[in-house]
């Protein structure tokens, strides 16, 4: 699913994890809510992820949950063919098959959303108490 947005929807998405709250209400504006949710998730926003599952969204809850090592999302995320989204959350781990399978396919706009998402993380306390998948 995220392989489907054009560049300029997945760079602004990038910029989000920097705090970037324009780029935030650019995408709830210009018909993206999923991806300000998804955003909003990952950095740790329960109300995000219960809006993600209640409007359609449940790959993209997985996807914060996987990134969360939720292995139960992530193997929720393959069983239901989601592996673009899977090998993503991979990516985020900074797993060296994951980086790989977006060299070869020339997806480096997804090695850069990652290596944000990656940052992000490693600069922030998380809550363990966020609902489980």
């Amino acid at each position: 699913m995220l392989e489907t947005y054009p560049v300029k929807v997945l760079l602004a998405f990038g910029e989000t994890f920097g705090g970037n709250e324009e780029l935030l209400n650019w995408l709830l504006q210009n018909g993206h809510p999923e991806l300000a949710a998804l955003s909003s998730a990952i950095r740790g926003s329960q109300d995000a992820f219960r809006w993600l599952m209640a409007n359609g969204f449940p790959q993209l809850a997985a996807l914060d949950s996987a990134i969360d090592e939720n292995k139960n999302a992530y193997n929720w995320l393959n069983l239901n063919k989601h592996y673009f989204l899977a090998v993503f959350a991979d990516a985020c781990h900074n797993q060296p098959e994951a980086i790989d399978w977006f060299n070869r396919n020339d997806l480096k706009i997804f090695l850069m959303l990652a290596a944000k998402i990656r940052h992000f993380r490693d600069n922030q306390t998380f809550d363990y108490h966020k609902i489980h998948f």
